[in-house]
């Protein structure tokens, strides 16, 4: 699979964490070795190591990728699934430690001298690690969440925040919520964003909504109403606040926008990055394309066949939003003197 995203010109894989999942980190040392470009998003979550370890495990792997990594810190949306590895912290008690918890990564990954640090949740005397990331002066954070502490958290500390697909003007609300967050905090540099999908396409419109309604079915003949598709979330009434927004999308009507298409979140529960792009490639790259004229300088896709969806978008969508992006570009370049950089995530 990764191998089908590296040939079909994507640039990055997010390696994703759950608390059955197999570990991502060593997922994701294999598949550098094994491949040349792709870029690695791992997905980490802060209850299950202590930071100063989790410093060098990064460390090390951006060593063996030769540079390609960025760490995505999950903070946690459910307590269900965070006391299933012994988190018993409250949700706004999570975001406080991740915070933490990304500082000290950070300084860690930086500081060529002993350290002490004494916070809220960590507390350690004269650290200082004897491996270094080859990115410098550090890899790239990336951070999400939709709630004001996620904005406040990851306002403070990202580099890249990331929001699951919304209509423009509610994605707008967020960019905005973000990047004040930031500025509170004393940031000139905003952190950029990311946006993510699951994008259904056809070589005509009517094909690609067959295969939407059919995408849909399928859904619910899983989980028959009930059973939730996976147990890191639950089919009604959500604890964390992206879930709940994208529910309230979907009460608000189906269709938003050129392309976006909300019964496949409401079927799941909100679950995850669950919004669909529907069309042929050409609607599908032009509302993306939205997304960037709102902003948005990382857009993530998956699709529901792991493979041969990676192979479509790579083969039928991504060219055409790079060309666009680059015409943006090249029009905007008068006013602009450095043009935004797109990136597309698997």
């Amino acid at each position: 699979m990764a191998r089908a995203h590296e040939d079909h010109g994507w640039d990055r894989v997010l390696f994703a964490y759950g608390s059955g999942s197999p570990d991502p980190a060593q997922a994701a040392a294999y598949v550098a070795t094994e491949l040349d470009k792709l870029q690695i998003l791992l997905a980490h979550r802060p209850n299950v190591s202590y930071p100063t370890f989790a410093a060098k495990t990064f460390a090390t792997l951006d060593r063996i990728s030769d540079g390609r990594l960025t760490v995505h810190f999950i903070t946690g949306g459910t307590d269900r699934e965070q006391q299933r590895e012994g988190d018993y912290l409250t949700k706004d008690e999570r975001y406080s430690r991740t915070e933490e918890y990304i500082r000290i990564v950070k300084k860690a990954w930086t500081a060529r001298e002993p350290f002490d640090h004494e916070g809220e949740h960590y507390r350690f005397a004269d650290f200082v690690s004897d491996v270094f990331p080859v990115q410098q002066p550090r890899p790239r954070v990336s951070f999400g969440g939709s709630s004001p502490a996620a904005y406040r958290a990851g306002g403070a500390e990202a580099d890249i925040f990331c929001l699951w697909g919304e209509p423009l003007a509610d994605t707008a609300a967020q960019i905005e919520a973000v990047h004040q967050a930031a500025r509170d905090a004393g940031r000139t540099d905003l952190p950029r964003i990311q946006v993510a999908f699951r994008p259904i396409l056809g070589a005509t419109e009517e094909l690609a909504w067959e295969r939407a309604y059919r995408t849909v079915d399928a859904i619910k003949a899983r989980t028959g109403g009930v059973n939730p598709l996976t147990r890191r979330h639950s089919l009604t009434n959500p604890e964390n606040t992206g879930s709940q927004r994208l529910l309230e999308i979907a009460e608000r009507g189906e269709r938003f926008d050129r392309a976006l298409w909300t019964p496949t979140a409401a079927a799941t529960g909100g679950a995850g990055n669950s919004n669909a792009l529907v069309g042929t490639p050409e609607t599908v790259a032009q509302a993306l394309l939205d997304y960037y004229d709102l902003g948005v300088e990382i857009l993530s896709a998956r699709g529901y066949d792991m493979v041969d969806d990676t192979i479509d978008f790579g083969r039928h969508v991504i060219p055409i939003v790079r060309e666009e992006v680059a015409k943006r570009d090249r029009e905007r370049a008068a006013a602009v003197p450095e043009p935004r950089e797109i990136a597309v995530d698997g």
